[in-house]
């Protein structure tokens, strides 16, 4: 294998634009691999296997949070920006992985979390310690109600009131989180300036770009507004679980204020000062999400792209689904950009949330891999998806997700999703550490190990590598416009437009053979398409269960 991933830019000249269509592949550090036999992985883990990695045929990594925390939620509580957690290496042992990416020419993206910060960070000990003192208002603080309640009715997506007394100051303070992880005061110029600081201490350091945690949840109202409650038939589940309360609310105070867009320009304006930095933004929003993205993607003075939870959340995968969202986001951001994701860290992995019913589940999930190679926009792939994981079942006695623990058993939290990747089948712990795992390394994973699936014909992992070559190799699905042909139930068709080249996309997302009419005769058979399916008379094609069908049209 060469050393250059397949698709990127090998010129002098930088192309700033590489993100559009880029596919990138979300590591969890704690799941990855442990070089130290601590059980939780590290930096050094991820460089020793990055050439993995950049085998897949991916654009670029996603390394989730690597800062200095007290791990109350692993990371997403950061106490010094600056600093790489002791528990995952050095400063060195980053700019190796940097160093490593790029020598196989994939792009860095790191996660930043500035909605808030750990109440372990020297800028909350500082805002908490007076009234008066130079950060006060750094983060977001209220009096009491007349009563001693709370400032209003705003809740925690962790459970609970999203106001926590702190006796210091005798003041309520915001967290949208865990009452560890305070909100910062987007309000306050001076927040806004130290948090383009440390992003540029690490577009200093060679990222490449950003994935941005809760992104709308950057400004609230400064009128502090109890938000409304929300209809139950309004009620989505798709960011918070059913027993949460949370969901109660119409959450038009708390969050997705219309300053934030004055931020992500200034946020933007710094990524442009380099030669090619870009940024996701994560939309957590169960009503508006695409609306949203639409909002922070427009234009070329805002975010490059952002992803919801339209495909992270829900049961089934239908084809009614598929085109339902993409088309209205098309609709509400003709000009936005969106990178599409059906697994990462926080939600239930979709090789059991769609698939545990189905009997070929195999075959359902390279139809999936085909799907989302194949729409318009940009891809996520978090690790263990290329190999078909399942959801680990995890006892109550080894949940570390405070989430899940907050909500068990109805809700049993994140863990399940984050537990080690399988590199060998017959090694302890899967290869992924000679010492105690942090999470366990569930049996059933181990069938589905990399040493198992690596240059093995049909398998999962083949099927993802394949598909990412055959992304690869034209630019139409990348780069281009999509436009969707009716159809039969279960059958998806589609057309890829870019410049002179026209690719159509037929795929059966149902387990039971099925036909279509073609549009046109003209379509010619992709005869290096990674499905060998497609039984065509005239205009009438027939594809298996779980079959696709790729053509092109000479204009």
């Amino acid at each position: 294998m060469a050393d250059q991933a397949p698709g990127l830019v090998t010129s002098h000249e930088t192309d700033r634009d590489w993100w559009r269509g880029a596919v990138i592949y979300q590591i969890y550090p704690r799941s990855f691999q442990d070089t130290n036999n601590d059980g939780i992985g590290d930096l050094r883990g991820i460089t020793r296997r990055l050439p993995y990695v950049a085998a897949l045929g991916v654009d670029a990594i996603w390394v989730s949070p690597f800062f200095k925390s007290p791990m109350e939620d692993f990371g997403y509580d950061v106490s010094d920006y600056r600093a790489v957690d002791p528990m995952f290496g050095t400063l060195a042992d980053f700019d190796a992985m940097i160093a490593e990416a790029h020598r196989l020419g994939l792009k860095v993206m790191i996660d930043q979390v500035i909605s808030h910060t750990s109440n372990k960070h020297e800028w909350f000990v500082e805002s908490r310690s007076s009234r008066e003192n130079p950060r006060a208002d750094w983060y977001v603080w209220a009096d009491a109600k007349p009563d001693g309640t709370p400032p209003n009715n705003w809740l925690s997506v962790f459970g609970g009131s999203a106001w926590e007394w702190d006796t210091s100051r005798r003041q309520y303070y915001l967290h949208n989180f865990l009452a560890s992880q305070p909100d910062l005061n987007f309000h306050n110029p001076a927040v806004q300036d130290a948090l383009l600081d440390e992003v540029r201490f690490w577009l200093d350091r060679g990222v490449d770009g950003f994935r941005l945690d809760t992104i709308n949840f950057y400004v609230h109202s400064a009128g502090l507004e109890d938000n409304p409650p929300l209809a139950p038939e309004h009620r989505n589940a798709s960011i918070a679980p059913e027993v949460n309360p949370y969901n109660y609310q119409d959450h038009i105070h708390d969050r997705n204020q219309p300053e934030n867009i004055a931020f992500l320009k200034r946020f933007r304006a710094l990524l442009d000062k380099y030669p090619a930095a870009a940024a996701v933004g994560e939309v957590g929003d169960a009503q508006r999400g695409l609306e949203i993205i639409s909002e922070y993607t427009s234009g070329n003075d805002r975010i490059h792209m952002c992803y919801s939870f339209d495909f992270l959340a829900g049961t089934s995968l239908t084809a009614r689904r598929v085109r339902e969202v993409v088309e209205r986001f098309e609709r509400v951001a003709p000009d936005g950009w969106s990178c599409w994701a059906f697994s990462n860290h926080d939600v239930v992995r979709h090789a059991s949330r769609w698939a545990d019913h189905v009997v070929d589940r195999n075959g359902f999930l390279k139809m999936a891999a085909t799907l989302i190679m194949t729409l318009r926009g940009s891809v996520c792939l978090y690790q263990g998806e290329e190999l078909g994981l399942t959801e680990a079942v995890l006892d109550f006695e080894d949940l570390q997700d405070p989430y899940g623990i907050q909500f068990w058993p109805t809700f049993k939290g994140r863990d399940g999703c984050r537990t080690p990747m399988v590199w060998s089948h017959n090694e302890h712990n899967g290869g992924f550490t000679e010492g105690k795992p942090w999470l366990p390394v569930p049996y059933e994973h181990l069938t589905g190990a990399v040493d198992l699936q690596a240059g093995r014909e049909g398998t999962m992992l083949e099927h993802y590598r394949r598909m990412l070559a055959f992304r690869q190799r034209y630019q139409a699905f990348a780069k281009g416009t999509i436009a969707f042909f009716d159809a039969p139930d279960n059958i998806l068709m589609y057309e890829r437009h870019h410049e002179d080249m026209r690719i159509l996309v037929v795929i059966n997302t149902g387990d039971r053979a099925q036909s279509v009419e073609l549009e046109s005769d003209a379509w010619r058979t992709l005869e290096d398409s990674p499905h060998e399916d497609g039984v065509r008379e005239g205009r009438r094609l027939t594809l298996s269960g779980f079959g696709a069908w790729f053509a092109m049209m000479d204009n």
